[in-house]
């Protein structure tokens, strides 16, 4: 399977691996993006779960809650400079209100007829509009790239942590009675899980979610790392079962160690406050987006451009 240079400097860009072994990888793979993931994996050339989440693109990830719906969104520009303009800042606060109020299914015109883009905002101008106002006023190209809104399912709050405006993360936490929410403590312990997951960067909930796809492609990396690293063979199901049973640990949210307090799990720091608070709190679920993930940013190569420029014609 061939594959372009376009899909080796997006391997290079995710797992931060040089760009020969990022071709190198593609090419034992057959052009396989996610087994030659796995590929630079085994060799130790990559930590792709952490660079999965990397920044590569300019702009805002926000969140906004309203009442029982919550929702994040993420606003493209090309420079950071840009991001923090008031005008761009407004819009994008602006669109996170519209989007909570009006539940649109999808953001652009061609995704469906309940979209974003032709959704207006309080001045009368549709998204669309404005983006291209917002377009031609800063001389930047502005995207709204994606949104992300939820209801809470029965008793709850939610809560919310945005760091820099590049990391956007809401949880749900579930209560046994509507009074819960408006105590401190636990006003407290969801806006603390919030910061966490934008931390820890938790892949699951829990360890009960973690399919047998997935511990399946962790357990062949560990093995074939075990193998190159001359590991006895009989030696290596043992190993790599210990392995197994510490990933719960670091990708499942409530079996990680609390980022504020290490000694503890977040489980059981939702025990700690469920007693203080009297009732049983329960964390449903959590979203988290990081600002321009998956999309390359832009880099200049000043020896490059200046060697252009005094090129001989």
């Amino acid at each position: 399977m061939s594959f372009s240079a376009a899909t080796v400097k997006e391997l290079r860009e995710k797992t931060g691996a040089g760009m020969m072994d990022c071709k190198k990888a593609l090419e034992e793979t057959q052009g396989d993006f996610e087994k030659a993931i796995d590929f630079l994996r085994t060799k130790g050339l990559a930590a792709a779960q952490k660079k999965q989440s990397r920044i590569a693109a300019e702009g805002l990830a926000i969140n906004y809650i309203a009442g029982n719906a919550a929702c994040s969104v993420e606003v493209n520009c090309e420079t950071d400079f840009v991001a923090k303009n008031a005008d761009f800042v407004a819009f994008v606060n602006d669109l996170a209100k519209l989007i909570v109020a009006n539940k649109p299914a999808c953001v652009n015109v061609e995704d469906g007829a309940n979209n974003v883009a032709s959704m207006k905002l309080p001045h009368g101008r549709t998204v669309a509009e404005t983006v291209s106002d917002l377009t031609l006023k800063i001389g930047e190209k502005i995207s709204v790239r994606r949104f992300n809104r939820v209801e809470l399912q029965g008793n709850g709050l939610f809560g919310s942590y945005v760091h820099n405006g590049k990391i956007a993360v809401i949880v749900e936490l579930g209560t046994e009675s509507t009074a819960a929410g408006s105590k401190a403590e636990v006003q407290e312990l969801v806006k603390d899980i919030a910061m966490h997951v934008a931390a820890a960067a938790p892949t699951f909930l829990q360890g009960s979610e973690m399919d047998e796809a997935f511990k399946q492609r962790e357990a062949d990396i560990y093995a074939t790392q075990l193998r190159e690293q001359g590991k006895k063979e009989e030696m290596i199901a043992g190993i790599v079962k210990g392995k197994l049973a510490k990933l719960a640990s670091e990708v499942c949210l409530l079996e990680q160690k609390f980022v504020k307090n290490p000694d503890i799990a977040v489980s059981q720091l939702v025990a700690d406050v469920s007693k203080q608070a009297g009732e049983k709190l329960t964390v449903r679920r959590f979203f988290k987006m990081n600002l321009g993930e998956g999309i390359e940013k832009r880099q200049d190569n000043l020896a490059e451009e200046v060697a252009k420029m005094t090129k001989k014609a």
